[in-house]
């Protein structure tokens, strides 16, 4: 009897904090797409993106064109009914109805297909990032290797899916689909983000990429590196205020780097050393290291041709 009391007590405290906390729960309200599905969504994506590579299918040439032609027409209807509910769900947050709007439904169609149209694009600039893996990695034995296996593809390929929703202003479907790689693969890349072609991120783990980001052609970032804000205020009239780094082509940041800061830009052709701690731009041509002796040292690249140790040479200061 005691027992059925506190059982009772228990049930009442739960549901008066639900009414406590309304942000915390989806009673009766507008449905939202399940998580579970908007990630296998993105999976299925991925499948067009890869074929034959995530999942163990049988692929034929001759069967090839009906294959992708169903996975395409599910992944189009899918899409379509999520972008509806997102989107109905972010226009109730105003006090407004989608449906009262006629042309709803064609913009969330238009979407989708535009999407679904730049796939072959996506591939072309997948292949230049897998390349880019390979020339960059002396362990790799071939890129279909590093498709299979590699977290950074997987990070990298996730991202430019959820970039493209970001883009076009679409809720939560960007940030779920970029929070499930991050769980897998511990590479945190903001959707927001804006990458460049032929990215490599080796071993990846413990990566953070900041939303205002930008990183340009050709970047090589190893594990541990935080490209991040400088300070984390929100900015509410601002939100997408530039607080973070642009990081210009060609640049090597090793392991450990912190670079920060939205005025903060890496000049092309540039190494950023491992531990570095960076708020302040370098130029193009730069090495940014740290040594015991003489602490956090930016030098030209071009300067290291002239000394045998221009790290611990006193000309070589902080600039």
């Amino acid at each position: 009897m005691k027992s059925r009391i506190k059982l009772e007590e228990a049930v009442s405290a739960i549901l008066e904090s639900y009414k406590q906390h309304p942000d915390l729960e989806r009673i009766g309200k507008k449905k939202l797409p399940a998580r579970e599905d908007i990630i296998q969504l993105a999976k299925d994506i991925q499948m067009l993106l890869f074929p034959g590579f995530i999942r163990e299918e049988s692929l034929e040439p001759l069967e090839l064109p009906y294959i992708i032609g169903q996975k395409t027409v599910s992944i189009f209807n899918r899409l379509c009914a999520y972008l509806d509910q997102v989107l109905c769900w972010e226009i109730a947050q105003n006090g407004e109805n989608c449906r009262d709007d006629s042309s709803f439904g064609s913009q969330v169609e238009q979407i989708a297909m535009e999407f679904l149209e730049s796939i072959p694009q996506l591939r072309n600039v997948l292949a230049e990032d897998i390349k880019a893996f390979y020339e960059g990695d002396p362990a790799a034995r071939s890129q279909q290797e590093i498709v299979l296996g590699y977290p950074g593809v997987n990070a990298i390929s996730i991202h430019r899916i959820s970039h493209f929703f970001y883009e076009k202003n679409i809720p939560l479907l960007p940030r779920i689909i970029s929070e499930y790689v991050h769980s897998q693969t511990g590479i945190d890349i903001h959707p927001g983000a804006k990458l460049g072609k032929g990215i490599m991120i080796d071993h990846g783990t413990g990566i953070v990429i900041g939303e205002t980001s930008v990183i340009g052609d050709g970047v090589r970032i190893y594990q541990g590196v935080t490209i991040g804000a400088l300070s984390p205020t929100r900015k509410v009239n601002r939100p997408k205020a530039k607080r973070h780094p642009t990081i210009e082509d060609h640049v090597v940041i090793y392991a450990g780097a912190t670079i920060l800061g939205g005025k903060t830009i890496v000049g092309k052709n540039s190494i950023i050393g491992g531990n570095v701690w960076l708020t302040h731009s370098v130029p193009s041509n730069s090495l940014v290291v740290w040594d015991a002796p003489a602490n956090q040292r930016s030098v030209r690249r071009e300067e290291i041709m002239l000394s045998p140790d221009p790290l611990l040479n006193s000309k070589n200061g902080l600039s």
